[in-house]
């Protein structure tokens, strides 16, 4: 039921949330105002090489808790309220953002590998940690605003037409098993990871013994949160290339990799396949993510939940329904429905320095 839209520019040109508006707007029948949010990427270019650290918390006492911590562990460069329209939602809790990076010190004391290992580890103990706060979206240049309203409500409670990116995603929520709450609508994210789901993810149970392995904290009382940590172990840590990591999470069938002519790709499949059981997901489900490099979507290899894809110019549109592509673009060049099973990835073509200091000024 729910109802899924994104768009991307592959030249990185940014525009402000009112097409991808549009688009999850037209699939409100998908949802029951129980839970919507936005993922845009490229809105902090001041900040671009910081940590983007958006938080939600119950009371005052816990977001100054929450700063104790942050202040502890990282170097804070700035620090604000997000800034809404409480008129939209009256009853919502505070919201705050923080840019932020590791303290060096701290990290060479550590055993992580790499700062983003340090910023996982850190969003995670604070999630466990205090009860009545916790952090939702924590990657450089990019945030998560989600709440439980409408689309409608919840874009313009976060005041988004004054926000700039070259990615957005979009989610309208139905929730099914899991409850409605401000940190179980969707996007989820970490680091560069943000996904919306449409679907059940009924191998969460497994899922999250695995990750739990790699020492990720699963707390947000919904199936789908899963997705954006296996990416992050899939492709940061495990160093999988995007497709690859879809064949982990949607493989193919033993009887169609077993069928493979091709040696090197059947083997590649097949090992994938036993070495990443734990990972596989299970269930009906249409996932549609974005990263650093681009906007992926991958289907179960049933097809249950619908998902379709539209490109004109340098830009591409995904959505749960073809009439939302055309909601985001009206002249579109070709519509796309992938196949059961298979993935379709829309990459960035490389930022140059003179993009990046363009976008910086602006």
């Amino acid at each position: 039921m729910c109802g899924i839209a994104g768009l991307i520019s592959q030249k990185r040109t940014r525009e402000n949330g009112t097409r991808i508006k549009k688009g999850i707007l037209l699939q409100n029948d998908r949802g029951n105002g129980l839970g919507a949010g936005y993922a845009a990427y490229g809105i902090y270019p001041q900040y671009a090489d910081l940590y983007a650290l958006h938080l939600m918390s119950g009371d005052a006492q816990s977001l100054n808790e929450a700063q104790s911590f942050l202040e502890e562990h990282f170097f804070i460069h700035a620090a604000e309220n997000i800034p809404v329209w409480s008129q939209i939602i009256a009853d919502h809790p505070l919201l705050y953002r923080y840019f932020v990076e590791p303290r060096i010190h701290l990290l060479e004391q550590t055993i992580c590998e790499s700062a983003d290992d340090y910023t996982i580890g850190k969003v995670m103990e604070l999630n466990s940690k205090l009860e009545h706060v916790f952090i939702f979206s924590s990657g450089k240049n990019m945030g998560v605003f989600k709440g439980v309203g409408t689309p409608g409500d919840i874009y313009d409670f976060y005041l988004l037409d004054n926000y700039e990116g070259y990615c957005w995603l979009a989610h309208n929520r139905f929730p099914t098993n899991t409850p409605g709450w401000w940190g179980g609508a969707h996007p989820f994210n970490l680091l560069s990871y943000s996904i919306v789901h449409n679907g059940e993810i009924s191998s969460y149970g497994i899922n999250r013994r695995y990750l739990e392995g790699f020492g990720y904290v699963c707390r947000m009382q919904t199936d789908s949160e899963v997705v954006a940590y296996l990416l992050d172990l899939l492709i940061r840590r495990h160093r999988l290339s995007i497709e690859q990591t879809t064949n982990v999470l949607a493989p193919p069938y033993w009887s169609y990799a077993e069928g493979m002519t091709k040696t090197t790709v059947r083997d590649n499949l097949i090992a994938l396949k036993i070495i990443y059981e734990s990972a596989m997901l299970n269930g009906p489900f249409a996932i549609l993510a974005a990263c650093t490099e681009g906007l992926f979507s991958i289907t179960d290899n049933t097809k249950l939940r619908p998902m379709t894809v539209g490109q004109a110019g340098e830009y591409s549109y995904f959505a749960s329904e073809v009439s939302a592509l055309f909601e985001m673009e009206e002249n579109l060049d070709g519509v796309t429905t992938p196949r059961a099973g298979q993935p379709c990835i829309v990459r960035l073509e490389e930022e140059t320095a003179s993009d990046y200091l363009e976008a910086a000024m602006q």
